[in-house]
């Protein structure tokens, strides 16, 4: 049966009550999750299986950004561009919207979301921007994705947000720009902006770490943690000189640890990484810049560059076990590692910034 008719199937049997609640199974098992443009020109959610097979597509109102997926039924939210007002949450079986989430007034989201360990509630971040202050969104998942309430994120600008794993602690990367709708995406605050990392447990601000004074204009944008709960961010630099390092890691209670390499590692970014993740063993981080088209994988014992590689406008990247999946805004899809795929597949797809794994 096709999966079109498969999902439709399951659906009217749902409805009556006659078989289990689905699993990730039923909507074809994605390993991961991406946002991406059509050649004809609709957004649409993209399932993809650890075969780099496009096992679904479900539309979109509008450009993705990120996405979350639910950790024990087939559901996922997806996140509009920053400074998007709106996210969709999707039955990945039917296909079917089953609520949206709106930003309150005054606010607008960042592109990325996190489930609590048990998938009752989401949490995303967002901007207040009259007051110029990052927030986390509090939403409960078991209720029809109801808000139930917010926290202060700990910084300026709250981009991607994490959780720690077994456990319900939240790691927030405030880039520390400040933007406000009514300048678009204008940076408002470069020469007094402080990234941080913030850490927040049920509500609480329990801990931040911040770079340097001469590194403040290093947004801290993206987010991966290894099962040991390390945590590696991926930065932007905003300044006009040569950037420094544009990777580090952090572990609660200790101190930001940097690369010690050449400019030109941070250089061949063009200062901007649009993505991060870590290997599933631990043993790998990789990152990506669009802008520079190039993927960098570093040792996390001594983040010294181990491996690089040119790709054109890539950008998403996740882990397959001790290797990595990156796609690209070319429609390009490819695993990288010691067992490499010989050639990358080709889609009829633009993949947004992020490859998300489930």
């Amino acid at each position: 049966m096709a999966l079109t008719g498969r999902r439709q199937f399951l659906g009217g049997l749902l409805a009556a009550g006659l078989v289990p609640k689905p699993t990730w199974a039923d909507a074809g098992s994605p390993a991961f999750l991406s946002a991406a443009a059509t050649k004809g020109g609709s957004y649409v959610l993209c399932g993809i299986d650890a075969g780099l097979n496009v096992v679904f597509q479900l539309p979109l109102p509008d450009r993705g950004h990120a996405a979350a997926g639910h950790p024990s039924r087939p559901e996922a939210v997806a996140f509009a561009r920053r400074p998007g007002t709106f996210a969709v949450v999707i039955d990945c079986v039917t296909g079917r919207q089953t609520a949206v989430l709106n930003a309150p007034e005054g606010r607008h989201f960042y592109g990325h979301g996190a489930f609590s360990a048990d998938g009752s509630l989401l949490y995303t971040t967002e901007n207040d921007f009259e007051a110029g202050r990052g927030r986390v969104g509090v939403w409960d998942a078991a209720s029809g994705y109801a808000r139930i309430g917010e926290w202060d994120s700990g910084g300026i600008g709250p981009h991607d947000i994490k959780r720690l794993p077994n456990s319900d602690i939240l790691v927030v990367a405030n880039g520390g720009i400040d933007t406000h709708p009514d300048t678009g995406r204008t940076k408002l605050n470069l020469p007094t902006m402080r990234p941080n990392l913030a850490y927040i447990d049920q509500g609480v601000v329990v801990e931040t770490a911040e770079l340097s004074r001469d590194m403040h204009k290093n947004s801290i944008r993206h987010l991966a943690v290894s099962g040991d709960g390390t945590v590696v961010f991926g930065m932007q630099w905003q300044g006009d000189d040569t950037p420094p390092p544009l990777v580090g890691l952090h572990r609660m209670g200790g101190a930001i640890t940097l690369p010690h390499g050449t400019d030109e590692t941070a250089r061949a970014m063009d200062g901007y990484i649009g993505s991060i993740a870590f290997a599933e063993n631990g043993k790998a981080i990789a990152v990506t810049s669009p802008r520079g088209g190039r993927i960098q994988v570093f040792d996390p014992e001594t983040l010294g560059l181990s491996y690089t590689k040119t790709s054109a406008d890539v950008c998403g990247v996740a882990p397959s076990g001790r290797q990595f999946i990156t796609t690209s805004g070319t429609g390009e899809i490819e695993r990288l590692g010691q067992y490499a795929d010989a050639n990358p597949r080709h889609l009829p797809l633009m993949f947004d910034n992020h490859l998300v794994s489930l």
